[in-house]
């Protein structure tokens, strides 16, 4: 759990949450980021948090917004989107309409497009700067935020920005908590109604489950042109191989479908 940062006690934050999808299961939950992104928000001392999510209400998606109140929350915001919907005009005149002083959110959904470009069209929107990457709320004096941002290979920068803004998080954000079942069943979800924009690409879209991508066939990396050769004479001397010359082409491509059978490529 990370240490509480000292803020002045008028920061409004707000955490945009979304309903996740498990990587095996497919099962809704909460998604990862923006649980780190929650967590993130209770380490601010003093600051106010609230909990917005813009879509529907339906069973599987209640259980898994259900799991942020579980975090320590009384009650989550629900602006009703209908499905094919583009929240982005929902959650600008939610940010219009409230006090918030800092967002925060998750780099990218983990369902629907997940393009990560949502933080950045609702900044434009707004016209409040944004910050990819945050991995601590250091202060906020005068309107100032010290943020810490993470950089690649475990480095940090701190950058200090004029608020309201909009900030994401990654893997690089604390770790969250365990959903708590009891104040996850007795918080409220308290829906509101949001102007409703369809999303015309969106209906023009065809989806589909991913495929698992094929095996890749194994491939001897050398350092060396001594070590190749000795990995070619390895795999020589094992007897596994096989040599056809002056063959059909109906036989050569039996002999290539049995290797890509026997490697795992095809089933």
């Amino acid at each position: 759990m990370q240490p509480e940062t000292d803020i002045d006690a008028s920061l409004e934050i707000t955490v945009l949450v979304s309903v996740g999808r498990h990587p095996i299961t497919g099962r809704a939950r909460r998604a990862d980021q923006d649980a780190r992104a929650v967590e993130l928000a209770r380490g601010v001392s003093g600051a106010e948090v609230r909990l917005l999510h813009a879509g529907g209400q339906a069973a599987e998606s209640e259980a898994a917004l259900r799991d942020y109140l579980g975090m320590g929350f009384d009650a989550l915001t629900l602006v009703e989107q209908p499905e094919g919907a583009d929240v982005l005009g929902a959650l600008a005149e939610a940010f219009d309409a409230s006090p918030a002083q800092l967002v925060i959110g998750g780099e990218r959904a983990e369902q629907g497009e997940g393009s990560g470009l949502l933080p950045y069209l609702l900044a434009e929107r707004l016209g409040w700067p944004v910050v990819s990457g945050l991995a601590a709320v250091e202060g906020v004096e005068d309107g100032v935020a010290t943020l810490l941002q993470a950089l690649p290979r475990g480095q940090r920068r701190r950058l200090r920005v004029r608020l309201p803004a909009i900030v994401t998080v990654d893997g690089a954000a604390p770790a969250p908590r365990q959903s708590a079942y009891g104040p996850a069943r007795r918080g409220h979800l308290n829906a509101v109604v949001g102007s409703v924009t369809r999303d015309e690409e969106w209906v023009s879209w065809a989806t589909q489950p991913a495929r698992k991508r094929p095996k890749r066939l194994k491939v001897v990396k050398a350092a060396s042109a001594r070590d190749r050769f000795k990995a070619a004479a390895a795999k020589a001397e094992g007897g596994g191989g096989q040599v056809l010359t002056e063959v059909s082409a109906e036989e050569g491509a039996e002999a290539i479908l049995a290797l890509l059978k026997a490697e795992g490529v095809l089933r």
